[in-house]
This record gives structure tokens, C-alpha cells and sequence, in this order.
């Protein structure tokens, strides 16, 4: 569904000392995402995430390597391809003047529906994100859930097939987060080829096929979750030090269990199966959204 190869972004930078150079965002990324599947892009802050997903979605230019949708270079098919992406922003950019239903009938009309199929296709879409009552309601009475459901029933407007979430749940409470992920899961068992990228590890770990891991703009990991988890050990031993929490990692729970019985750690110590955090932290020496 989706081939990167070799992609790199550059943008022009200053050292400290005021001489003109560049800044590497995305260095030699090479990726295949298969068709249907949701595909996760995590990485600390300024690892190249977004600016991944901008070159993706068409916002920026790539410095070099190629994009490729179904077989089709993007450089060379964009203006065909621009109907298969659907794209959720980070941030909400509304028409804050008009209610739900207009700012709908607004993203529909840019994508060229008739009359007909626009009234349809957002009964269809605002019953599928559970906000019909408020169709006739201003965005900015809306909920940060109600706002989150409706940005992504917008980027849907034009049935695409390919669907872009740039930290589709950040700010959230958990309850809502959850009915996002449903919704997430949905699309994909519809057929809908979703990538994204979050600072929630967690929601990588429940939602996604497989995920990668960026760290100065280049893939360090790719993987099913638990494979990642897996390859750094299923169990973890947890514990308190002078210097903050230790780990270590053992391929099953009678070993960790072993080593455990062997400490005498002071503020407790933990075994727990190994998460996706673990192999992150692991792997790049930094806390997600740091």
C-alpha cells in the first residue's frame, strides 16, 4: 500500500556559533506499510515523526528518496493520489464561525461531492462518530473528544483509503481515548489503511500491527509490538535505586523471579511483563515526549 524509500529531509539551520548549515529531520527512512493494517510512527521529540507524516500527506517536499502509493510514485501521481489520503492534524483547525455540519459540507465540497452524496455521506459520518445531535452546533461548543470524532469524520468525507492521525488523542481523558482506538479499530476492519503516530506508548502497544521507532530521523526498530517486547525479554524486574528506577530484562518469569529472590532493593521491586515503553526506553535512552 505504502513504499518510503530512502527518504531524507533536510531543512537549512544555524550553528551556535551563527554559521549557515543543515539539519537532518529524516534520515534514509525506508518503510513498507501493508494495506489495512494500523501502523505506528513513534519516536521521542524531534525524532521526524511529523515531518514524516507532512512529506506523506503532500505538505512538504522530500529532500530526497521516493513515496509510493498502490505501485505509483507520488512525485509523479500526486494529484491522482491526493484521493486515497485522509489526514487528522495534530492541532484542530476548524472554521470556528460555522456548526459541525457546515464545516462537513465545506470539506465535501472541496472534495467535489455532489449534492446528493454530501447530505448522504455526512448523515453517514456523523452517525458513525456519534454526533448527530450536534449537527447544527458551533465548533466551539464542542468537547476536545467531540472535536477529535469530528476531525476524523472530516478527513473520511471523501472515502479514502489511507487515513493519516497526527497524535489523534492527545489532551484526552482515558474514557475518551478509548472510544477514539474503537473507532481506530473500526476503520481498519473496514479495510481503511491507518498510520499514525502518538506520544501514548500504550495506545501503540494496544492498537497497532506493528510500529516503528525513529531517533534523529532514523528507523532504529520495526516490529508487531510484542515482538519488540519479546526480543528485549518478555519479563521485567523493576526496582528503586539512588539514582532512579533499574530494570533488567529475563526471557521468562521463573528467571526473573530468580534474580528477584537474589536483591535486596530498597523501595520495592516489581516483576511485570516487559511493555512497549520498556523496549522504547530501551532503544533510545529517553521517555516517550521527551
Amino acid at each position: 500500500m505504502i513504499t518510503i524509500d530512502q527518504l531524507v529531509k533536510t531543512f537549512p539551520h544555524r550553528t551556535k556559533a551563527g554559521k549557515k548549515g543543515e539539519k537532518t529531520a529524516v534520515d534514509h527512512l525506508s518503510l513498507d506499510i501493508h494495506a489495512g493494517e494500523i501502523f505506528g510512527l513513534l519516536g521521542p521529540n524531534g525524532a521526524g515523526k511529523t515531518t514524516t507524516i507532512r512529506m506523506l500527506t503532500m505538505q512538504i517536499r522530500p529532500t530526497s528518496g521516493r513515496i509510493f502509493y498502490d505501485g505509483k510514485e507520488l512525485k509523479t501521481h500526486a494529484q491522482e493520489l491526493k484521493s486515497l489520503i485522509g489526514v487528522v492534524p495534530q492541532h484542530v483547525n476548524f472554521d470556528q464561525d460555522l456548526t459541525v455540519g457546515e464545516n462537513l459540507e465545506l470539506h465535501a465540497r472541496l472534495h467535489h461531492l455532489s449534492r446528493a452524496e454530501r447530505s448522504a455521506r455526512i448523515r453517514e459520518l456523523l452517525d458513525y462518530v456519534e454526533l448527530s445531535e450536534v449537527v447544527n452546533d458551533g465548533v466551539r461548543r464542542l468537547s476536545g473528544g467531540m472535536k477529535r470524532r469530528l476531525l476524523i469524520a472530516r478527513a473520511l468525507i471523501h472515502r479514502p483509503r489511507i487515513l493519516f492521525l497526527d497524535e489523534p488523542t492527545v489532551a484526552l481523558d482515558p474514557q475518551v481515548r478509548r472510544r477514539i482506538w474503537e473507532m481506530i479499530r473500526r476503520l481498519a476492519r473496514e479495510g481503511v489503511t491507518v498510520f499514525l503516530t502518538t506520544h501514548y506508548i500504550e495506545e501503540a502497544e494496544i492498537l497497532c500491527d506493528r510500529v516503528a521507532i525513529l531517533n534523529q530521523g532514523r528507523r532504529i526498530a520495526l516490529g508487531a509490538p510484542k515482538a519488540l517486547c519479546e526480543k528485549l525479554g518478555r519479563f521485567t524486574v523493576e526496582w528503586e535505586t539512588d539514582e532512579g528506577r533499574s530494570y533488567r530484562f529475563f526471557p521468562n518469569r521463573q528467571c526473573a523471579a530468580a534474580f528477584a529472590a537474589e536483591q535486596e532493593a530498597e523501595g520495592g521491586l516489581q516483576i511485570r511483563p516487559t511493555n512497549l515503553e520498556d523496549a522504547f526506553i530501551d532503544l533510545t535512552g529517553r521517555k516517550e515526549g521527551l
